[in-house]
């Protein structure tokens, strides 16, 4: 595994997230970033349609919890939300307002080891770290956690490879199609819908998953 283990990868992925979160956080978005918030929660709301709309979703790696207003749209669905840093889950409570807090409750824990029982929610929610995981060990060690803790779906994000090299990201975080599809198929999951950030454009990819029984 070459260093890499599920403590590391956390470690690196929280780095990655506040310098991105720096980034915006108190000043307006650029434009592009704009575009790219709005395609995120277009996505996210139709990966939610498509999983029946959840009542009980775990946010995984929530960070600063920027999906916290989409997933609340539902009425009646609660949300727990899940980060390895106490901090960061601070921080994330001064985002949101009272009306969003009062539907997530938070809690510290990896996403590797996540402190809930089996079978404790209907759909697990994790896009911007799966995406950010290059190893297949440790991709399959997330979804197996996943599988454990979801009783019916998961939605993920992925970063394919494609032909088009152009804006593409360094090569060690795309993941190939087949690749990712079989680690789904290992886990215990079937593949239930996907979309892509630019149709026509793969890079970005959304999926529902399905737990098998």
């Amino acid at each position: 595994m070459s260093g890499l283990t599920p403590s590391n990868v956390e470690l690196e992925f929280a780095r990655h997230l506040d310098q991105e979160h720096a980034q915006v956080c108190c000043q307006p978005a650029p434009r592009r970033l704009r575009f790219t918030f709005w395609r995120d929660e277009h996505m996210v709301r139709n990966a939610l349609k498509v999983a029946g709309e959840p009542g009980l979703v775990l946010d995984v790696a929530c960070g600063a919890g920027r999906f916290w207003p989409v997933l609340a749209e539902h009425a009646n669905r609660v949300i727990l939300a899940a980060d390895p840093s106490p901090d960061m889950l601070e921080h994330a409570l001064t985002h949101h307002g009272g009306a969003v807090l009062k539907r997530v409750k938070t809690f510290p824990s990896s996403a590797f080891t996540i402190g809930l029982s089996a079978n404790a929610v209907d759909c697990i929610f994790c896009l911007q770290l799966f995406r950010h995981v290059s190893a297949s060990e440790l991709r399959l060690a997330l979804l197996r956690e996943f599988h454990r803790v979801s009783r019916d779906t998961v939605i993920v994000s992925v970063q394919l490879e494609t032909r088009l090299k152009i804006g593409q990201p360094p090569r060690g975080s795309l993941v190939g199609k087949a690749d990712v599809e079989a680690e789904f198929r290992q886990a215990g999951f079937s593949v239930l819908w996907h979309q892509d950030f630019l149709p026509g454009f793969v890079l970005t990819r959304v999926y529902v998953l399905r737990k098998k029984n």
